[in-house]
């Protein structure tokens, strides 16, 4: 008898949220300021399209699909990381971080107005609120003068990764070997955003030069993008719009945990252990009812 072990959505999000917190160390620690951003993202989304693409069957989706699936990708990672990166220009790393907390509203706004154009649950929009409150508790501080700039484009950034989760959800695809087989589309698109992103705004002076700088990039690429988008992408399947929304900013707590356990670096521990609860509380107000 063959035992198929199928983890929980939420364990899955779970897991590609810390890779994703040790990401963000990483790219703090070996990157930032010696490496250019554009040309991080453009390399990491490279490898990950590279990683996928023996996996790469188009035949088994029609064309129009294969299509939405690259535009999907091009703006939940490629658009995404352009106002992203831009915003760093009017912000610090601080008010960026505290501007990402609306991702969850977003999330729950497409799905209902734009896309669904349906009511969802009260309790999904509580735990939408919940998790961007969760995320002020840990995040807040003062903000300065270029803030309205800086929170326009971080809302563009938020608006187009919330799209694209939302967009992924509902695209027909169900079985997981068949999006194993044409997730390259996805990183298709992001590769040719970043990459056209690199030719008209990167440093090319900032390439990497260092074995260290390689291997960090090479991780991102095929474990943090490659393994995480996909997981994350397959997982989002199988839990609500409440659910997806609220893991959003378990982001923000488990970065920071990491950043202290493993880097040294100092934390409001107060702060993150309430709003932390505060997010997980918004993931259980989520949860699928039972009769």
């Amino acid at each position: 008898m063959i035992i198929r072990f199928r983890p929980s959505p939420i364990v899955v999000l779970c897991i590609v949220t810390l890779i994703w917190a040790f990401s963000f160390s990483l790219i703090g620690v070996y990157l930032s300021g010696q490496v250019d951003s554009y040309l991080a993202v453009f390399i990491r989304v490279f490898l990950a399209f590279l990683v996928l693409l023996p996996f790469f069957k188009p035949r088994q989706l029609p064309g129009k699909q294969l299509l939405v699936l690259t535009f999907i990708g091009a703006v939940q990672v490629g658009v995404t990381y352009q106002f992203l990166y831009h915003a760093f220009s009017y912000l610090s790393v601080a008010e960026v971080l505290l501007f990402t907390i609306f991702t969850p509203l977003w999330i729950t706004l497409i799905d209902e107005v734009l896309l669904g154009k349906r009511h969802l649950p009260l309790r999904w929009w509580l735990g939408s609120a919940l998790a961007v409150m969760g995320a002020l508790i840990i995040r807040y501080q003062n903000i300065s003068a270029d803030a309205i700039t800086g929170f326009c484009l971080i809302q563009a950034a938020n608006l187009c990764f919330a799209l694209g989760q939302v967009a992924y959800r509902r695209l027909p695809i169900a079985d997981v070997k068949l999006q194993v087989q044409t997730f390259a589309c996805f990183f298709l698109g992001a590769t040719l955003v970043s990459g056209l992103g690199s030719v008209l705004f990167a440093d090319w002076q900032k390439v990497p030069n260092s074995l260290t700088e390689w291997l960090v990039l090479i991780w991102l690429g095929l474990g943090a993008s490659g393994f995480g988008y996909l997981a994350w992408a397959m997982a989002s399947k199988r839990v609500n719009t409440g659910q997806l929304a609220s893991m959003n900013n378990l982001l923000i707590p488990a970065g920071i945990l990491v950043n202290v356990l493993f880097w040294q670096q100092s934390a409001d521990w107060p702060r993150l252990l309430i709003g932390g609860a505060v997010i997980a509380l918004a993931v259980w107000v989520c949860r699928p009812q039972t009769a």
